[in-house]
């Protein structure tokens, strides 16, 4: 446990519960955290997840867009619904490219479980874009990808990310819950 990883797990908390209150600082968090976790990840060979906090960045800058964009449109952000089909399709797309990736980590690098790595990376870009779009599916995802998460640092031996993630699990489904309930209030106001 180094003090980086101790820095960014306080970090990612506060931007993950700012995503969970729908407010806009959750992007700065977000993308602190991203660069914070990129290095740490970096340092003991998990370069999918590496190469996660760079996409996570890219994608941050979109969802501050697209929430603000929304909020300048209705002055709160709303959440959006996204189609079953959708989720079937994006789902099986972010399998097939993290199935690529995984093969790349593996012949290419020394990578430390680069097909576990590299699953878990692109289901969280899945989940983030989720995020951005404002669906509450992206909740769900993580959930069950976070769960995942946590035995593969324990594995790793980062206990307190081990932790961080367990802490996300649970915000995770309240994020999920706080979501449901801020849809349903929506759906009266229409």
């Amino acid at each position: 446990m180094s003090s980086l990883e101790i820095f960014s797990v306080i970090i990612s908390i506060i931007g993950v519960a700012l995503t969970i209150k729908r407010n806009m600082l959750c992007w700065f968090f977000n993308f602190f955290a991203f660069v914070l976790y990129a290095y740490l990840f970096f340092q003991v060979k998990l370069y999918g997840e590496t190469i996660l906090q760079f996409f996570f960045i890219i994608i941050n800058f979109y969802g501050f867009y697209h929430w603000l964009k929304g909020k300048q449109q209705d002055h709160e952000i709303r959440i959006e619904p996204i189609a079953i089909k959708n989720v079937i399709i994006q789902m099986i797309l972010a399998a097939l490219g993290g199935l690529v990736f995984g093969l790349s980590l593996h012949y290419f690098t020394d990578a430390a479980l680069p097909m576990l790595d590299s699953q878990l990376a692109a289901f969280s870009l899945l989940a983030t874009y989720w995020t951005s779009r404002k669906h509450i599916a992206t909740w769900v995802l993580w959930v069950f990808v976070d769960i995942v998460y946590v035995a593969m640092f324990i594995h790793k031996d980062l206990q307190l990310t081990a932790g961080l993630y367990a802490a996300f699990v649970v915000m995770a489904a309240f994020g999920w819950w706080q979501w449901e309930q801020v849809k349903k209030k929506q759906m009266l106001q229409i």
